[in-house]
């Protein structure tokens, strides 16, 4: 490509509008521009890019035995109706009336017409297993979208679906689709871990998510420093240590504690650590049953895990927290709750982290009172304990024992074991061996493509812009010439023998200064490139510069092309011992 011929509009300025850094980079590079709050036009840097994100994609999914489809962008409630989450889905879900007043929404994902689409033709066993997936738009309604086209509301996103005929077998389809996630993410040159997660509005049994560490990540992952266990907040576990022998512990006394109604103010008052302390909480379900949870003073509620539990434990199912006007009418004092003498019909959670043979101080659901002494084995009854808390840095790993830390990252793909969820609800079946009619197991599996394409910036830049690595670049050489005549023809010479030998070359042609040129080219991030000025001309040499580890050589003319492609040879041959380390179906 010759950048005279190209639309590559950069600006040395980072637009006010970008939050992070890739959303500056891809702005300044020339390869988004925003049309609207949430959604983005790519320019022809940025589409090439997403195109070559998208040929890896479809290479390893395709190795894997998966096969390309495209399903509609619009979809029928009463599809979402059947599988149930029309209503549980939430203002996500773009909705919408056709003019003969028929209800739709804009795909997010696409489980119901993908079971829906398969319950059309599948009969028998022998049509298992199968994997369908797409690389298509997808649309969900953020309700604030930001960091470019890393939480965007239009973006293009693979989904994958897996339907096989035992457990067995889908959990082996799960694990094919895990190990072709790793060769994609190895091929674009991301650093990643695999961590264990919610499995969200997909529902199903299990989830992991490949998440990029990066500061700019939007999630925080769990990870420990001796071992390969990783896991976002929301599934996190830790090993808890307490004392094997219960304390004697006093009764319990109830305390006046006058215009105390916070866990800070409480720990400042009787000069003790929050850790000492117990946090009530009360929430209610859907069906307005009360669940009481108990935490250490010193940590936070995660909401997530609360659900989890308070379904698998009680079935309780859309937990919010009491409102003041319901604890007003249990005559509960929000400043004061303890789990002792509750007034109404509930049950009751207690974290992992609070020894129940302990000594504690707790509210005394009295207004200006609080309770010392509490020992919750004694004092309580039909305790269950589970992890409710966000982890802290410095917890135990509940496998090796090391220490975890909390990392900031960036989820670039999901894959969900779903077992029967979907095809249970929308009556996905299939007559096996024996003649008997069986539900399919499924599994279904995500990438985003425009939000790796963003994580890969957030970890490969530097001051001057993009490095792209080599197995994700719009090109893989970029040509510079900034003399005269002769460099410029030497420079063409350059770029014809290194097209002709199949790689891809941008040469800027173009009639500005050198500064400008270079700039641009740091900018957009091409990861080899070939200098050509007058006064390396004059010695029969030319610049070779690696634009990852900044090396700039003097290479003499006639043979800069030989090492440029030895250069380029060494980095596949690198990457191809990555992937043969991870192995997979190629």
């Amino acid at each position: 490509m010759r950048w005279s011929k190209a639309h590559f509009p950069t600006l040395r300025e980072s637009p006010q509008e970008a939050e992070v850094l890739s959303h500056q980079l891809m702005l300044r590079a020339g390869m988004i521009r925003r049309l609207a709050s949430g959604i983005y036009s790519y320019l022809p840097l940025g589409w090439r890019l997403i195109r070559k994100l998208e040929n890896i994609i479809r290479e390893e999914m395709e190795a894997a035995g998966a096969l390309e489809v495209s399903m509609p962008m619009v979809q029928p409630k009463e599809l979402w109706e059947e599988s149930g989450r029309w209503k549980i889905y939430g203002k996500e879900l773009a909705r919408f009336k056709d003019r003969h007043e028929n209800e739709f929404c804009l795909q997010p994902t696409s489980e119901e017409v993908v079971t829906d689409l398969l319950k059309r033709d599948l009969k028998s066993y022998r049509q298992l297993p199968l994997n369908l997936f797409q690389i298509q738009l997808k649309f969900r309604d953020e309700i604030r979208p930001r960091f470019g086209v890393m939480r965007c509301r239009e973006f293009i996103m693979k989904d994958a679906y897996s339907f096989d005929r035992t457990s067995d077998e889908a959990k082996e389809a799960y694990q094919r689709m895990r190990q072709a996630y790793r060769r994609i993410f190895t091929r674009t040159g991301l650093e990643f871990r695999a961590v264990e997660a919610d499995t969200g509005s997909i529902g199903g049994r299990d989830s992991e998510e490949f998440v990029v560490l990066a500061d700019s990540g939007e999630d925080e992952v769990i990870a420990c420093q001796d071992c390969d266990y990783a896991a976002n907040q929301e599934k996190a576990v830790a090993k808890t240590k307490h004392s094997d022998s219960a304390s004697s512990v006093p009764e319990m006394e109830e305390f006046a504690t006058p215009g105390v109604r916070s866990i800070e103010e409480l720990a400042k008052l009787l000069s003790c650590s929050a850790s000492d302390l117990v946090k009530t909480m009360i929430l209610v379900d859907s069906e307005q049953r009360v669940l009481v949870l108990l935490l250490r003073g010193d940590h936070e509620l995660n909401l997530v895990k609360a659900q989890a539990v308070a379904d698998r434990e009680f079935g309780y199912k859309g937990l919010r927290f009491a409102r003041e006007d319901e604890l007003q009418a249990w005559k509960l004092p929000a400043g004061s709750l303890g789990p002792q003498g509750f007034p109404i019909e509930h049950q009751l959670l207690v974290d992992e982290a609070l020894d129940v043979k302990a000594s504690y101080i707790c509210g005394a659901n009295r207004d200006g009172f609080h309770t010392r002494n509490i020992q919750l084995n004694r004092d309580l009854s039909e305790i269950r304990q589970a992890v409710l808390r966000n982890l802290q840095d410095g917890e135990c790993c509940s496998r090796c024992g090391g220490r975890l830390k909390s990392l900031r990252g960036i989820e670039v793909g999901h894959v969900f074991y779903l077992g029967k969820k979907y095809s249970e609800a929308m009556g996905l079946c299939f007559t096996d061996e024996s003649g008997k009619e069986a539900l399919v197991e499924m599994g279904c599996y995500g990438i985003g493509v425009g939000r790796s394409l963003a994580a890969c910036i957030e970890q490969n830049h530097d001051e001057w812009g993009i490095v792209w690595p080599l197995g994700l670049t719009p090109y893989q050489v970029g040509i510079a010439h900034l003399g005269g005549v002769e460099t410029k023809e030497r420079a063409e010479m350059a770029y014809v023998e290194l097209t002709s030998k199949g790689f891809e070359v941008l040469w800027d042609d173009r009639e500005l200064s050198p500064g400008v040129k270079l700039k641009d080219m740091d900018l957009i991030g091409i990861p080899f490139q070939l200098i050509y000025g007058d006064k390396a001309y004059q010695k029969s040499q030319c610049e070779l510069k690696v634009r990852k580890s900044k090396t700039k050589d003097w290479v003499a003319l006639g043979e800069e092309v030989s090492k440029l492609v030895d250069l380029i040879e060494s980095e596949k041959g690198q990457m191809k011992e990555r992937l043969e380390e991870i192995g997979g179906s190629r």
